[in-house]
């Protein structure tokens, strides 16, 4: 049965034609689109896009922040036939652009006003593109550029010409397993790779997800990562729109600093019933959350504090473990809804069911906070190249440090290095099977036959099942580091807990290649360095640091107050600190906040080469000194 990206668009025009689809910011209100509104403006820019030459299977790389034109670009360009190359407004880097651009063989690009002078910067190199489409009206144009507008227009008289009918038959044309989008990898291990996602896996993956997440055509969410994420991509708009539901995307600022400061009020008009979210925004809104209830005094501070510890004793680590012990803390969690959770509630508006975060793993200190003001957190599993849900903790089913239970339709073996599958609760590399995989690598075979074997995508990711139906995500398979003697085991786990643990660490990362102990390359806080008493601008200030920093870590080994976490011998026992941290502009963290190993590696070979040595072994050398105190 054919089931593309347009037959399901059409299917939902047809059964919720009324409904609102698109919600956007425009000023101070918001304007709703319906399904049939969307629909009209989607042929048209469908039709103008075959008549400025579009054909099928061109590929139109969409290079724009979040809004309804993004959205109504992608289904118009399906119609006109094309493949999208979606883009991420971070690459500020013409270098890391023009590849994506070059190697993805965009013919067109549909860009923002705001992205603009990115495109027109690197212009002469993209001898393979054929036009520019621009989102946002320009004083001046310079060839080969045209205005979304106008091409509308000059759409809807192509459409006349030529007849609807003929216009719709190009979209109709496209099958299951023609491709919909060329999504580049952040790129944790490797330069990026484009990830080939037919339009079935879309549509399968939907399905998929929507055997464990309960959406109908009244739910509301608003988008608040960016679009090209292909986790926003699924469960952000196609899934909300394949249910007849409504998509709001946030108010576009003028810098993206103001763009994120739209969010809370965003989330409080929209009115949302689920959030897609990731660590680095849960954390925003936790710390923000915090603040607002300090201002109102140690009194309601203590409320606070108590209530939250109430429900999270109350609702558990899991909706799988009996609550029939806890029965007498039930009018209490009603009694701190009433007195002050409703009022926290109030600021996401009052329906927001729950948070599924994506990316990296969440904390369950996190998840604990979320479920402890009545607003949970459940963590997902997924790659691009399973385009991307495999499986997520929901209501109804849930444990807080695993990520959840497996979508329907999709099939998971746990596997040794030589592939073998392994028994329940072993680690081993994640292999998925179904409709969702990726039909391969952009002009990468080499890559595509090592990753795909016989329809099983082997991720390269760490984890493990368990009998209650679970899946735990540990880290990377291929990231292990290996100790001396041989012994393989994974470093993010331990990373994670350092950051979450040790106040005066901010990143981490940690390194052993075959050597007899581990070593840490570490970014401090120096906030919190100086606010415990250490004049960083001083050596004696700095050394004293570089003691509090080893002391924290010590917290983890024997008599310490997290002794036992981890086996003492994969603990870092010699430290680098760093002068900067990794971050998106020195290519060490990649746009979904996960470290990019091989960067870091790179950057730091000479310094992981001197931390085996007698002076890097001394925690008081020149370089961490110098690190700190500059």
């Amino acid at each position: 049965m054919k089931k593309t990206l347009i037959d399901a668009f059409e299917n939902t025009v047809r059964q919720h034609p009324q409904r609102t689809f698109l919600l956007e910011k425009i000023g101070s209100e918001w304007q709703p689109t319906t399904y049939a509104e969307t629909a009209e403006i989607v042929y048209r820019l469908g039709a103008g896009l075959q008549k400025l030459g579009v054909k099928k299977g061109d590929n139109i790389a969409l290079l724009s922040e979040g809004r309804n034109l993004w959205i109504i670009s992608e289904l118009a360009l399906f119609y006109a036939g094309g493949v999208t190359v979606p883009l991420s407004i971070k690459l500020e880097e013409s270098n890391d652009l023009l590849f994506r651009l070059q190697h993805g063989d965009a013919k067109f690009i549909i860009v923002s006003g705001g992205q603009l002078k990115k495109i027109r910067r690197i212009r002469e190199q993209l001898t393979a593109v054929e036009a520019i489409i621009i989102l946002d009206e320009q004083e001046q144009y310079e060839p080969g550029e045209y205005f979304v507008g106008n091409l509308m227009e000059q759409g809807a008289a192509y459409m006349n010409e030529i007849g609807k009918e003929a216009f719709l038959a190009v979209g109709q044309s496209i099958q299951n397993n023609d491709l919909a989008t060329i999504t580049y990898t952040s790129g944790t291990t490797a330069d990026p790779k484009g990830v080939c996602l037919t339009h079935r896996n879309y549509t399968a993956n939907v399905e998929q997800a929507l055997t464990r997440i309960p959406v109908d055509e009244n739910w509301r969410t608003l988008i608040i990562l960016p679009l090209d994420h292909c986790f926003a991509h699924v469960c952000g708009f196609y899934l909300m729109m394949m249910q007849g539901a409504t998509v709001a995307t946030v108010q576009n600022g003028k810098t993206a600093s103001e763009t994120l400061k739209n969010i809370p009020t965003n989330i409080k008009e929209v009115r949302p019933h689920f959030i897609l979210s990731v660590p680095a925004l849960a954390k925003s809104f936790k710390k923000s959350i915090e603040g607002s209830i300090r201002k109102q005094g140690p009194t309601v501070e203590k409320l606070f504090n108590v209530g939250k510890q109430v429900r999270m004793n109350y609702y558990g680590e899991s909706s799988l473990d009996s609550r029939a012990t806890k029965a007498f803390l039930k009018p209490l969690v009603k009694f701190f809804d009433k007195i002050l959770f409703d009022k926290v509630r109030a600021n996401f508006g009052g329906e927001l069911k729950f948070f599924v975060g994506g990316g990296a793993l969440l904390d369950k200190d996190l998840q604990h906070f979320y479920i402890g003001i009545g607003l949970p957190m459940f963590q997902g599993y997924g790659l691009s190249e399973a385009t991307p849900v495999i499986s997520t903790n929901t209501p109804d089913y849930y444990r807080f440090g695993s990520s959840g239970r497996l979508l329907k339709g999709v099939e998971v073996k746990i596997c040794d290095a030589d592939g073998n599958r392994l028994p329940l609760g072993k680690e081993g590399e994640i292999v998925v099977r179904g409709e969702n995989v990726m039909a391969g690598y952009w002009k990468n075979p080499e890559a595509t036959a090592e990753t795909v074997r016989d329809g099983w995508l082997y991720t390269g990711d760490l984890g493990y099942m368990t009998t209650e139906d679970l899946l735990y995500v540990k880290g990377r398979f291929k990231s292990l580091l290996i100790s001396s003697d041989g012994e393989k085991y994974s470093p993010e786990g331990i990373e994670e807990a350092i950051v979450q643990l040790c106040p005066a660490i901010d990143q981490v990362m940690l390194y052993n290649n075959q050597s007899p102990t581990t070593s840490a390359l570490i970014v401090p806080n120096k906030d919190v360095l100086r606010r415990s008493g250490h004049d960083l601008k001083t050596e004696e200030g700095a050394r004293n640091a570089l003691q509090e920093i080893m002391q924290q870590l010590a917290t983890f080994r024997k008599g310490g107050e997290h002794a036992g976490m981890f086996p003492e011998r994969w603990l870092p026992s010699v430290l680098a600190v760093l002068p900067e941290p990794f971050s998106e502009q020195n290519h060490q963290i990649n746009s979904t906040m996960k470290m990019v190993r091989p960067a870091i590696e790179k950057a730091y070979a000479e310094r992981l080469e001197f931390i085996y040595t007698p002076d890097g072994k001394n925690l008081h050398n020149s370089l961490n000194l110098e690190a700190l105190m500059n």
